[in-house]
């Protein structure tokens, strides 16, 4: 059983990783769609700054908003002098850089599933009188579905075992920022915490299996949807 500290940490992860994927699809969907379906200058530089994160080492991410986005940040400093909003070691950190982790891999996942949307299913649709709105809610949506879904989940599990962001902006901080990555990394420097830190490697692991296995799912549902 989970000890009364360890369930305040995975309540945390949990909430976070939540949050995290809510807020992250509906932007993973609309850069998704823009870079599936138009063309325009400047197109693979945008691609390459959504990815920065997929491959800079955390640490980097997590330093990148701490300067910023921090109390003393390029923005955090005017955020926080205009409005006392302060981004850095808090929840909103938290969430923003489990946001920042995750978006490139939602990104890649959605952009894919617009690609394998037949364009003649659009131009059909707006042949017979429907909007661009409509068009896109009610044929790329629909067909995309099965890639946008395999996206939240790997939003989800990245968030909940984000590290390196995290420590580095959100810090490490019980009952506030510390998620269950953090809980392992700080447990794993203490004599005696080895069936504490057990249990929750065994936990991660299995949300992590099961999001994999959710994940290759969706994935041939994506591809048998658009056939």
């Amino acid at each position: 059983m989970f000890s009364s500290d360890e369930i305040t940490v995975v309540i945390l992860s949990l909430k976070v990783a939540l949050l995290s994927t809510l807020l992250t699809i509906p932007l993973a969907i609309f850069l998704g769609w823009i870079l599936a379906t138009k063309k325009f200058t400047g197109k693979i530089l945008i691609e390459g700054l959504i990815n920065i994160p997929l491959v800079a080492p955390p640490v980097v991410t997590g330093y990148l908003l701490l300067v910023l986005l921090g109390k003393n940040g390029i923005v955090g400093h005017w955020l926080y002098s205009a409005f006392g909003i302060q981004l850095a070691f808090n929840f909103a950190a938290l969430l923003i850089a489990s946001m920042v982790v995750s978006l490139p891999l939602a990104v890649r996942n959605i952009k894919s599933s617009f690609e394998l949307v037949d364009p003649d299913f659009a131009r059909a649709s707006g042949s017979l009188g429907a909007s661009k709105i409509s068009t896109f809610f009610r044929i790329y949506i629909p067909m995309a579905l099965p890639g946008i879904l395999s996206g939240a989940v790997l939003v989800f599990a990245r968030s909940l075992g984000e590290f390196g962001a995290t420590i580095s902006f959100a810090g490490n901080i019980f009952g506030k920022t510390q998620t269950i990555a953090l809980m392992v990394y700080s447990n794993m420097q203490i004599p005696g915490k080895e069936l504490q830190v057990t249990r929750l490697v065994v936990f991660s692991i299995a949300i992590s299996l099961l999001a994999i296995i959710a994940s290759e799912y969706l994935q041939k549902k994506k591809k048998y949807l658009v056939r």
